[in-house]
């Protein structure tokens, strides 16, 4: 509508083409057998630029608006009429569907369980029932004899065994050993060196000490040797073995071959109880 209140005349000279205030027209080509047709939307002429901007925001609007009912109304029977899913897809589904509800393996990694070592897993063996200790036999003095003489011949009875001398050299080293010291262990007033040495009794028979009343004068050793009585039983029993038959000899003849003694039949009253004592140590 113009100023003047007069309509336009969209086919007279005061066209919108030929105001140089109109609005450029939209354009469009349409190919249809070969041939182009062009086609002009006008815009509805207004002096003012107001006006001019309302009008094309409304047609925009319009046309907007045909275009979503348009799609609105051919978009949903297209969706509705398309073809149903297939008996493969369904089954499909199915199978997914089961898959899903299944409990998946776990894939962290796990820590291989130590299989059981032999002994572990083996039956226990039977325990061997421990074998009895061996209880060492308490030799008792017999034959009179007290703790320390029977202690005495003992160390006799086992020099001679380690000599590997018979039973009747070690029942005449006892009876000898009886009737020289009563089976004590016997020091020198003479020699005071004996004294410095174990000992169980002083005698005062010149030089002689020890069990078998040994003199170092004589060359039976040295005061010390003399009075260990191992050293000094194996001294008589090496003296004993170089008689020639003397385990057939009386006790009495054996023992004095060795000792020479002023009193050579008083070691046979001794042999009855170095008997004794013997076997009570041998057991």
């Amino acid at each position: 509508m113009r100023n003047d209140g007069n309509l336009d005349d969209p086919f007279g000279s005061g066209r919108p083409t030929d105001r140089s205030d109109d609005t450029p027209s939209t354009n469009r080509l349409t190919t249809r057998r070969g041939l182009v047709r062009r086609t002009r939307f006008w815009a509805p002429t207004n002096p003012r630029p107001g006006r001019t901007k309302l009008a094309v925001a409304t047609g925009a609007a319009c046309c907007l608006g045909l275009v979503g009912v348009s799609q609105a109304g051919f978009g949903a029977p297209d969706r509705a009429a398309g073809p149903a899913p297939s008996a493969e897809v369904a089954e499909r589904a199915e199978v997914d569907a089961a898959s899903r509800a299944m409990a998946r393996p776990s894939t962290a990694p796990t820590t291989p369980t130590p299989s059981a070592s032999p002994s572990a897993t083996a039956s226990p063996k039977a325990t061997a029932k421990p074998k009895p200790k061996k209880t060492v036999r308490q030799i008792v003095p017999v034959a009179g004899l007290d703790r320390t003489q029977m202690n005495n011949a003992k160390k006799i009875v086992q020099a001679g065994k380690e000599m590997g001398m018979p039973r009747r050299a070690l029942v005449i080293a006892v009876a000898t050993a009886m009737q020289e010291s009563t089976l004590l262990n016997y020091a020198s007033g003479v020699l005071p060196e004996s004294q410095s040495y174990p000992h169980q009794a002083i005698g005062w028979d010149h030089d002689s000490v020890g069990l078998f009343q040994q003199r170092p004068s004589s060359g039976w050793g040295t005061v010390e040797q003399l009075m260990d009585p191992e050293y000094a039983t194996k001294a008589f029993l090496s003296a004993l073995a170089e008689i020639p038959g003397w385990q057939d000899l009386p006790l009495s003849v054996a023992a004095q071959a060795v000792q020479i003694s002023a009193f050579p039949d008083a070691y046979a009253q001794h042999e009855w109880r170095a008997g004794e004592v013997v076997a009570e140590i041998l057991g």
